[in-house]
């Protein structure tokens, strides 16, 4: 799970509510974090590249008449929830990264295993089985030595 890194986020959402709040070393710090776990060409990057205030003069009075600035602040409103997304999307469906290593382990299997193997481990991996990871031991010890190699060979070069 993501835990570092859905600490990360709410500790930026409890930045929001600073007294001092700058949007741009706010925005950078955030991008810091959002690059590490989304990368660098992540669209989440850029919705938060992309907040800024708007200062016709329209706009601030029509945010800042009565009541606290802090809690009207559209800029701010919007980055929580952007942030919000991003946990919710981490808790629910993890890193990004970890996903394509999971991809990459599957494909690198497929080539050394039986149609029906590959199959068997997909069934299992979506069963709430609480042995689903003796049982994926069991058939990927059908491996020959020779295939088990090159498995994990490929896994450290790739």
């Amino acid at each position: 799970m993501a835990e570092k890194e859905i600490a990360l986020l709410n500790e930026q959402i409890a930045r929001l509510d600073e007294k001092k709040f700058d949007l741009e070393a706010w925005k950078n710090r955030t991008e810091i974090f959002l690059e590490r776990i989304f990368g660098k060409e992540s669209p989440k990057l850029k919705m938060i590249q992309n907040l800024h205030y708007d200062y016709s003069s329209w706009s601030l009075r029509d945010t800042y008449a009565g009541g606290s600035a802090k809690d009207k602040d559209p800029v701010r409103i919007q980055a929580k929830e952007i942030l919000e997304a991003l946990i919710t999307e981490l808790e629910n469906l993890g890193l990004p990264q970890e996903k394509q290593e999971q991809q990459k382990l599957k494909e690198l299997l497929e080539d050394e295993l039986t149609g029906k193997q590959v199959k068997e481990i997909d069934a299992l991996l979506k069963a709430d089985d609480q042995e689903k990871t003796e049982k994926i031991s069991e058939i990927l010890e059908t491996l020959s030595k020779e295939n088990l190699a090159v498995v994990i060979s490929k896994l450290l070069t790739s």
